[in-house]
Order: C-alpha cells, then structure tokens, then sequence
C-alpha cells in the first residue's frame, strides 16, 4: 500500500527503516531532483555516520552566487528575483564545492552542471563517465535500492505524473529486475509547481511506496536564464536550419546555439524573405551549398517536423507555437509505413491526427516562462507531447526499432562540443587533463543514431575561436588529449563560418573542409601541421576567399539584420530586465579587456581617465550610484567606462563584443 505523508523527517525516518544497511539512492537529473526531500536525506546521514549514503544523479543544478565584485553584485540581486528567496539549495552540492562530504557519504553523477565541479576533487573522482542510455544498467550494477523523483499530482492524489523525468525512472527498475535485484523503494515528493503531463508519464499512486508532499511555501521551479545570441552564434544557428528537411526530425541541444538555431528555423517559416536575407548575408551561395542540396532545404515547413529529442527545451516551444514541429507519429509500424510512402488514407489521416504525437522527450528543462507554457497547454497540443524513456528516445535499437526508423525519417541531430580537430573528432565534455566540464549525455547517442539510419545526419556546432587569457584561441585544433566524438564518427561540423561536411572523407580531405571553416587567423597552423603529419599535400595554398573567416567581418554583414530586428538579441525571451541587459554587455566588454595583466592596468588607467556614464538606472542597481572608499569608486569607474562602450551609437543599437 502506497503510504502519504506531509512531514519531510517522516518520510526520511520511513525510508531509513524501509531499507536495510547502505542506503543507495538513485534521483533523476536536472528539475526532477527532489531538493527538500534530499537534503533531509542528507541531514539524516551526516547525523548517523554508522548508516552510508551513496546518491547517484546528474545535473545537480545550483543557482549562482553573489558577491562584492561586479560579476557578483550583477548575479545576487538577479538570483535572488529570478530563482525566489526561497529557493533550497542542495546541500551536498555545496559540499561537494568545498571537498566537504564526508567519508560515509557520496555523490556520483554522470552529467555536471557545465564547468561547475572543475575545481571539486569529491566531484572529479566520483564522475561517472557514461552514455545517457547505459545508466539504468549501471544503477543496476551499483544495486540502487531507492529511487526519490519529484511529481505532479492529480486533483485527488489518484495519479501522478513523472512530468519533467520519464527519462531513466522506469528503465531503472526494468534494469534491476532484469539482474535479479529486488524493486527498489520508490519515493515520490508532490511538487504543486511541476507541469501535470499525461500519457506515459502518468502513473497509478500505487506505483510508489511512499508519497511526500512538504507543506508550503513551494519553491520556483529551476529556471534557466536565457543569454544574449551573438553574431556567431547567429551564423551558426542559420547555417544549421539549411540543412533541415521538410517532414523530418529534429533533435536540439541547450544554450545558445540551439536557441539561434530554433529562431532561423522559426523565421523560415514565418518570414522566409526575412530569414533568406541572413544566409545570403552569410554566404550568398548557400543554396548550392553541396551539403545543403543534398540533404536541406530553405523554404517553408509545409509538413512540418517530428520532434525527438532527450531534452525538450525553450527552442521547442517556439517552433510548437508557430507551426514548425507538428508533423505527427503514432506507435503503428504499418500505419506510419503509409504516412511516408504517400498512400495514407483519409481514416489513416484521422487516426493520425487523433492520436499522433509531435513531439518526444525523457526531460524538460527551460526558463519559467517554459514552464507557465507547459502548465497552459491545450489539450490538444498537451496531447501531442509525449514524455518517453532515455532508451525510447536516444536509442534506436530499443523496444521497436522498425517503428522508430519509419517515425525517424530524414533525421538531424543538432549538438554542440567545446572544440574539434582537423581530423574531424570533437571535444565536448572534458578537458585533456581528464577533468571533466559537464558529461557525455546524449550526444553519443545522436551523433551514432545518425550513421545508423539511411536519411539521418548530426552536425556538431561550435564558435571558430575563443578568448582565453586575452588571446583569440582556435577551436578546431589539430590534436586534442581527449575526445567525446571519435573520429570515424565524423559527420557535419558548422562554425560561424561555414558548413563542412566531412562524413566518409579521406583524411586529407576532412583537414581542408574543417580548416575552411575555422578562424583566417588560425588556418595557417592548421596546414603547417597537417603537411608535417603527412596528411597534406605539401603544394597546397589557401584559397584567397578564406581569409574573410573573421569575427569583424561576420559583425559587419550581420549588423543591418541586427538593426532591422531579424536577429534580436533574445530571439526567445528575456530574463533579464533592460537595465541587466545593458550591464550584461559592459560586464562582458570589460572581461574580454581584463584578461590579462597589461589589459587590466590599461582598462583600470582608461576607467580612471574616462569612466563616465549617464546610466544613472545601471550604476543603482548595482550599488554603485553612491561609492564610498576606493575600492567601490574603482568599480563604478571600470563600470561606467563598459557601459559608456557599449551604449547606444550613431542609432545602430547596442555596440557588441566581438563575435565569438
């Protein structure tokens, strides 16, 4: 019998006598991570050395911190309005930070939240390097014994909905049934906020053990705070869209990138003049792109396409809104053998129609207007969103794999990595120290999926170069000491500068297609490289046209589609108000001009000198309206110097970083 409770402490004490010896939790990843409920765990555990803890997870999401300096005085007050006072942070991620759990107590995930446990010792040598779609048999392994999931709950607590996590809960305990172990303790905690999502997500009360459900006040839901698109991120997002056809699938990464790309995708649609006039911006000869006649295409969605992604996402939401994913599957391998061949009949049509779904998901993460958007469904469109197992959705070789290659026709599997080499593998997880940045998840999945079915292809997007330590560094390297994606996996790579398609290429040919997309500052060492490994031919020059593979030259065709508003500079909402906005670009001028030692004295010398601003909104709330000593009186200097350099010029709009 499924037993409720409303007291935090009851459930844990249930829980502790329910399970014997060490307690083995197994909690999903991202927003299904029930906070209050694992932190009372925890409590319980530092209290009772004599009872271990062992939590596997992933993407423990925390919140940012304030401070006294700019970036900090910029992310409190922002915190504080965006997540909620209230929010309850996860006590063992902050142990985790400071190397502070304690011996009888571990975390060990398989996906970080990105760059944030590079400096955590505990966090780095409990991370568990596996593919989204192996963790349910690792839980196995290890013997998991709970599993803690937050829920939504129906009017009369009659059903609950795994909402924004059907990704590993029931492969969880299919995989340890399977190995001979026991059904581990199932424990739901009843969060009011979380969206209600039916269909396969939905579950009797029967199927937990217990049922927690706190008293108020509840908590926001984890928002993401959506960030500022830049020009190449832009360029990126635009050249990805070509390559996607009419009546296919569509997978998509977080961030930025995906947001650009879900924007040209959008526009497309609605305005393909519009959205014709960026890529001719970018490359007028785009249109007979190889790679895009062979497997794109830039006119309007008139079929639509089928969503299949592991995270559902605030760019998804844009594209259900203005018509893009609608393109509806069923679970009938004959009936969708029809869709796609052309001979569907009227009742087909219906059928397909009445219970088709267009989109497909193991978890959702976004900002709280996503979240307001999933709780605001119409039936109909609630009824078209499906949330599935990891296995039903990054895995093709699941429960029907005929049904899903006919579902997943002309597939595109859109991801992003750090960086890639010459030689057409990708970095996108770790650094070539060994530690790792945020986890493999999907990407593996997807990028070998796309060699697996006929039509599919995965592109890997990534900026040409960065900054780091006040240099431009190239991302497209010649070698790096650790690899996500092996190079016989090669598919397409897109950069701001182009679209290489290296699929099957010899290896002198995939170095020429990925230098041609990289930085003109970066390409000659690619060459001198590639000719002393013996992977080019040593008479080979650069054709002239590469050399316009430039940040200046990128903003520069993208700035009167920056003024006209084809290319906002939130193409999906804001978090941030305008004042943020505002001081989100002088923070960001000021560090790319403070990275290093000469370019701090001389940003500190020209704020001394110049540091003036009529931004009298921006320097208040940042609490600098009124410095007193000499330390906040620098800081009002360095940021009215950034606001100043990146106010309003000439009525062009806002002036821009540079790209990148």
């Amino acid at each position: 019998m499924t037993e409720f409770i409303d007291a935090l402490d009851v459930a844990v004490a249930r829980m502790l006598a329910r399970v014997d010896g060490p307690l083995h939790v197994g909690a999903p990843l991202g927003l299904g991570k029930p906070h209050r409920l694992l932190n009372a765990l925890y409590d319980a555990a530092l209290a009772d050395p004599t009872r271990p803890l062992t939590l596997y997870t992933a993407l423990s999401l925390d919140p940012p911190a304030g401070g006294d300096d700019l970036e900090g005085r910029f992310l409190g007050p922002f915190a504080e309005r965006h997540f909620g006072k209230d929010f309850v942070r996860l006590k063992y991620v902050d142990a985790l930070r400071r190397d502070a759990l304690p011996s009888h107590v571990a975390v060990e995930e398989f996906y970080l939240q990105s760059g944030a446990m590079l400096g955590s010792t505990q966090s780095q040598r409990r991370y568990a390097s596996l593919n989204y779609t192996h963790v349910a048999r690792a839980l196995a392994d290890r013997g998991v014994n709970v599993l803690v999931q937050k829920v939504a709950s129906n009017e009369d607590a009659s059903r609950f909905s795994l909402s924004s996590n059907t990704d590993l809960t029931f492969d969880a305990i299919d995989a340890l049934l399977a190995a001979g172990r026991p059904r581990p303790l199932l424990v739901a905690e009843v969060d009011p906020q979380l969206p209600w999502l039916g269909g396969t997500a939905a579950v009797d009360a029967a199927f937990f053990d217990l049922v927690v459900t706190p008293p108020p006040p509840y908590p926001r839901l984890f928002g993401l705070p959506r960030q500022p698109v830049s020009d190449a991120d832009y360029a990126i997002g635009f050249l990805a869209s070509a390559l996607v056809r009419d009546g296919g699938t569509l997978q998509i990464g977080i961030g930025t990138l995906a947001d650009a790309l879900s924007h040209a995708l959008a526009l497309r649609h609605t305005d393909n003049a519009a959205y014709r006039r960026v890529l001719h911006a970018l490359d007028p000869d785009i249109a007979r792109h190889p790679a895009v006649r062979r497997c794109g295409g830039l006119d309007p969605f008139v079929q639509g396409l089928y969503g299949c992604s592991e995270m559902i996402n605030e760019g998804f939401r844009r594209l259900v809104e203005v018509g893009v994913i609608r393109r509806r599957v069923v679970d009938k391998a004959a009936l969708m053998r029809r869709a796609n061949d052309g001979s569907a009949s009227a009742l087909d049509q219906e059928l397909i129609a009445r219970d088709g779904e267009f989109l497909h998901g193991a978890f959702y993460l976004g900002s709280p207007d996503f979240y307001a958007w999933l709780r605001g469904l119409d039936a109909d469109t609630c009824r078209g969103i499906g949330m599935k197992r990891v296995g039903e959705v990054n895995e093709l070789y699941g429960l029907d794999e005929g049904l899903e290659r006919l579902q997943r026709r002309d597939a595109r599997f859109f991801n992003s990595c750090m960086m890639a080499t010459a030689l057409g593998s990708a970095v996108s997880d770790g650094l070539d120290d060994g530690r790792v940045v945020s986890g493999v998840g999907g990407q593996y999945n997807f990028v070998a999926m796309a060699h697996a079915l006929p039509d599919a292809r995965s592109a890997l997007l990534l900026r040409a170069s960065r900054e780091d330590g006040g240099r431009r560094v190239s991302n497209i390297r010649w070698h790096y000491g650790h690899t996500t994606i092996p190079r016989h996996l090669r598919d397409l790579y897109i950069t701001e500068y182009g679209i290489a398609d290296v699929r099957g290429l010899t290896d002198e040919d995939c170095v020429l297609a990925m230098t041609r997309i990289a930085d003109a500052a970066h390409q000659s060492h690619l060459l001198e490289r590639a000719r002393a490994s013996r992977k080019l031919d040593p008479r080979f020059v650069a054709p002239p046209a590469w050399a316009r593979n430039t940040p200046e030259r990128l903003r520069e065709a993208l700035a009167p589609l920056r003024r006209d508003g084809s290319l906002p500079d939130y193409p999906l909402g804001s978090d941030f108000d305008a004042v943020e906005q505002r001081l989100l670009q002088a923070l960001g001028w000021l560090k790319s001009r403070t990275a290093t030692r000469g370019g701090r004295l001389r940003t500190i010398v020209a704020a001394l000198r110049d540091g003036r601003t009529d931004d009298a909104d921006a320097l208040r709330r940042m609490a600098l309206d009124a410095p007193s000593g000499i330390r906040e009186r620098l800081l009002a200097r360095l940021l009215a110097l950034g606001l100043s350099s990146t106010a309003v010029a000439h009525g062009d709009g806002p002036a821009r970083p540079s790209a990148g």
